[in-house]
């Protein structure tokens, strides 16, 4: 259940990354259920908790989050949790760990945008500090590491900061109404609740 209704163009950023250790996680599992249908045949998928867990993780951990920018505001959709920021609750945007979302109500950090290591700001390229939204950049014009184009969270940033300037510039987010614009918060008990059961069934199988 989302945590905002969207309105006009809708932009949803996923990590390339994250698909990619989802995708690993899925095929381990899958090679997992292979090796036991072969050991043991079908009857040793009984003990495939483990691996529906490995899968259930690739699901919640990295392909589900996102962050969906829309005319109504950013969603961070987290693993277990929506965070639903309207444009005048946003009060700043920050990148220094990972994406965050500034309001008068908390910050809240996006699972799906996390900041680059030393690695990734050593790749920037002179292409990568250019062009970026105004409010990316510091005192003489400096850029931080996390608002770098070439990384997970400055593209993410991006996004939310370019349609964030132009509902501003558009006159359709009011000012001044940060503190009293309410975030909304949903909880994924379905998810969360999958997720106990698998761990569970995790433990009982290797103990058994």
């Amino acid at each position: 259940m989302s945590a905002m209704q969207h309105a006009g163009l809708t932009d949803v950023y996923r990590a390339r990354s994250n698909k990619l250790l989802a995708a690993a996680l899925w095929s381990l599992a899958a090679l997992g259920a292979v090796v036991t249908v072969l050991q043991a045949g079908v009857p040793g998928l009984r003990f495939a908790a483990p691996l529906v867990l490995m899968a259930w993780a690739g699901w919640a951990l990295f392909w589900r989050p996102a962050v969906v920018v829309s005319d109504s505001g950013v969603e961070l959709v987290n693993p277990v949790r929506r965070i639903g920021v309207p444009w005048e609750a946003l009060a700043y945007v920050d990148t220094k760990y990972a994406l965050t979302l500034g309001t008068g109500h908390g910050r809240f950090t996006a699972w799906a945008a996390p900041g680059p290591g030393a690695l990734g700001a050593r790749r920037a390229r002179p292409e990568h500090l250019t062009g970026l939204p105004e409010s990316s950049y510091g005192p003489q014009h400096t850029v931080r590491p996390g608002d770098l184009a070439n990384t997970v969270s400055g593209q993410a940033a991006i996004l939310v900061r370019r349609r964030w300037a132009e509902r501003v510039e558009s006159g359709a987010v009011a000012g001044g109404r940060v503190e009293e614009t309410p975030v909304a918060r949903r909880v994924a008990w379905g998810i969360v609740a999958l997720g106990l059961v698998l761990t569970v069934a995790t433990a009982v199988t290797l103990l058994s």
